[in-house]
């Protein structure tokens, strides 16, 4: 038997539509989201979880609990173990501040390094260390670009013989013929 998600209040469509948008919550609970909406728009679950790469037991396992519990049955159980290091407003901090363009927080800097991060961050009371933010930005399906430095030595010593060139800062001769 298909499941499929119908009878949606207003509200709770349009809320559905805002939290599989927004990138402040967690990315589980954005792409829960994103699989209810599939349903809604009619997708099955077989094409639900092809689309959005999951399986299929996944989407359904998502789609009973929301027809049960609603927009709460999105949410994560608690479970069982160490609770964790820090709490849901730092994680949502750091992500928030990695999100924020530096210039918009008036710091004299154009991009951020995790290092930045990490002193902007204990400026504002929360000591975290550069692999955990590191972690949480990764969890919550941000990328770090890597910083390439363009200064000293190539790594490869044959690369302006293999450009051509005699040096990197001399334009190639042109031979008279």
């Amino acid at each position: 038997m298909a499941i499929c998600v119908q009878g949606l209040s207003d509200e709770e469509l349009e809320k559905l539509r805002t939290m599989a948008r927004l990138r402040t919550l967690g990315a589980g609970l954005v792409r829960r989201a994103q699989i209810v909406l599939h349903s809604v728009e009619g997708l099955t679950a077989p094409a639900i979880s092809e689309r959005m790469d999951l399986c299929g037991e996944t989407v359904r396992h998502w789609l009973k609990r929301f027809k049960a519990r609603g927009l709460d049955g999105l949410e994560e159980d608690v479970r069982s173990g160490r609770p964790p290091t820090y709490t849901v407003a730092e994680r949502s901090a750091v992500i928030d501040t990695a999100l924020t363009p530096p210039a918009e927080l008036s710091l004299p800097f154009a991009s951020w390094t995790l290092d930045r991060l990490v002193a902007h961050l204990s400026e504002k009371g929360i000591g975290m260390k550069r692999s955990r933010i590191a972690e949480i930005l990764v969890q919550e399906g941000l990328t770090w670009r890597q910083e390439e430095t363009w200064f000293g030595a190539r790594v490869d010593p044959d690369f302006t013989k293999k450009r051509g060139r005699l040096s990197s800062s001399t334009p190639p001769r042109r031979r008279a013929a």
